[in-house]
């Protein structure tokens, strides 16, 4: 099995790959040297000095200024872990808690944040045997760290809260038995190490930017399997339209299009109507600018996964120990609501071209049904459409513009990240059902268009989906053909 030393930098390819592969980590020699190198400062520092330093010989938040007694360094780390585990709704999906592990390993690996190197192991243990903590997905203001979900992801190292394990759901207690592990004892800084930062925001991106990734380019698959059987032209994606609006995304989507209809006997075809609506036309313009957006949000993503993101800061070369707000989610908030925001849009322009496919114009039966009439087809299939993506408006609502204060007014502003985070999740399950509903209806279409044929690149796609989902000849139970054309979709990455 694959070994992967963390060190210095991670991106997001590597975290696919690593998931993929079933991969198993281990901290490089550096990073071992780094984190040790900071504990041992940091225990230097306690043993000399009586200077308060917040969340180690303080209280927290609002209670900043309250002096911890020596003796109770440790059980204030433990009480952090406690009282901070107080998430609700519905639990963290597994492969983005093992997401966070990875993050927060990445993270503490820098030597800034003065845990023990047997804390990051015992992370590491977790991941490497797919032990995943239970993790709620309310709780959090993304601004003083993800609070509440990191307490619950680092509870279970202490032998508390609870865990999936080989299928299961278990006490860390139970956990910890079986394995023969001893909970942790927690040293000085250690509980808000593990309790500052932005993984729970930062999992759920990197999560989301994959998907959004696979999604745009099978949406412009479908939406070039939808160009043919609409009988549309391909004017519009010509290089000399995008040459004179240079944007990226832009380009590159008409180039892919082109690519993918190339070899079209209906493309082909003398076409009947001069231009095309604009939810065919401007599919460069509007696909295009969601691959920038994505491009842009992964940017971000790139850079935090990169960073140390807990509080205080040690930094042992310089001999200082600040205290700052790196934990603070506004730039993953306002990257999550423009991810949100352009993944929304990625389905509202899909519903548009399903309208006009079952719309009964350019030779093709209303509704897509055959016996129309005695059949509806796919006539309150796109009303399902229909109402996902006007879900998806009012869950595309900015959370980045709010805040709340809290802390008794200490934590006054904050992000709301992992609100974003968690209703961009919602955005994007709902947007591959959307998806999947175009392939139907551009599916069917393309049969109505027989025995004229699409490119073959598009007719390879058609023919593995009508394995899945054959050609609706009659009215038929549509639940289960939009959940294996979402399966469909799926499968695809």
């Amino acid at each position: 099995m694959n070994l992967f030393a963390i060190n210095k930098k991670i991106d997001i390819s590597t975290i696919k790959s690593l998931l993929a592969d079933k991969a198993r980590i281990a901290l490089s020699e550096e990073a071992e040297k780094r984190i040790d190198k900071a504990r041992k400062y940091l225990d230097k520092k306690l043993a000399t000095s009586s200077t308060p330093v917040y969340g180690i010989n303080t209280g927290f938040g609002a209670l900043r200024n309250v002096k911890i007694d020596v003796k109770d360094y440790s059980q204030l780390q433990t009480n952090l872990l406690r009282s901070h585990a107080c998430g609700s709704g519905n639990e963290v999906p597994a492969e983005i808690v093992k997401i966070m592990l990875l993050l927060k390993i990445q993270s503490l690996s820098y030597g800034h944040s003065g845990v023990d190197v047997s804390t990051v192991e015992r992370l590491i243990d977790f991941y490497n045997n797919n032990i995943l903590p239970v993790v709620y997905e309310q709780g959090s203001l993304g601004a003083s760290g993800d609070l509440a979900p990191l307490a619950h992801l680092s509870l279970p190292l202490i032998g508390e809260g609870e865990v999936y394990h080989k299928g299961k759901k278990k006490s860390a207690a139970q956990l910890h038995k079986e394995l023969k592990w001893k909970p942790l004892e927690l040293k000085p800084k250690e509980g808000l190490a593990l309790l500052n930062g932005t993984q729970f925001m930062s999992a759920y991106g990197v999560w989301l930017i994959l998907q959004a990734e696979h999604l745009s380019l099978m949406a412009e698959s479908i939406a070039a399997l939808s160009l043919d059987a609409f009988d549309c032209r391909t004017e519009p994606f010509n290089k000399l339209v995008q040459d004179v609006r240079p944007h990226k995304g832009q380009a590159d989507c008409a180039a892919n299009i082109l690519y993918l209809l190339k070899g079209s006997k209906i493309e082909a075809r003398k076409k009947s109507d001069v231009q095309d609506p604009y939810s065919f036309r401007c599919i460069p313009q509007v696909h295009g600018a969601i691959r920038d957006v994505v491009e842009h949000v992964q940017s971000v993503f790139l850079t935090e996964i990169n960073s140390v993101t807990d509080n205080p800061l040690i930094f042992p070369d310089e001999d200082e120990i600040i205290s700052g707000g790196n934990f603070h989610g506004h730039p993953l908030a306002m990257a999550l609501d423009y991810l949100g925001i352009a993944m929304a849009d990625l389905g509202n322009i899909s519903e548009r071209r399903t309208y006009k496919l079952i719309s009964g114009e350019r030779g093709l039966p209303a509704f897509l049904a055959k016996d129309a009439g005695l059949n509806s087809g796919l006539m309150i299939v796109q009303y399902n459409a229909a109402s996902i993506v006007s879900q998806n408006k009012q869950y595309a609502t900015p959370a980045s513009v709010d805040s709340i204060v809290s802390s008794n007014g200490q934590e006054d502003y904050v992000s709301m990240g992992a609100n974003a985070a968690t209703k961009c999740y919602k955005i994007i399950q709902n947007i591959k059902t959307v998806l999947g509903i175009e392939l139907i209806a551009a599916a069917q279409a393309i049969t109505f268009r027989r025995p004229d044929k699409t490119s073959p690149v598009l007719e390879k796609m058609l023919t593995g989906f009508q394995k899945h989902v054959p050609f609706i000849d009659k009215d038929r139970f549509m639940h289960e053909a939009i959940i294996k054309s979402v399966e469909f979709i799926e499968s695809q990455a």
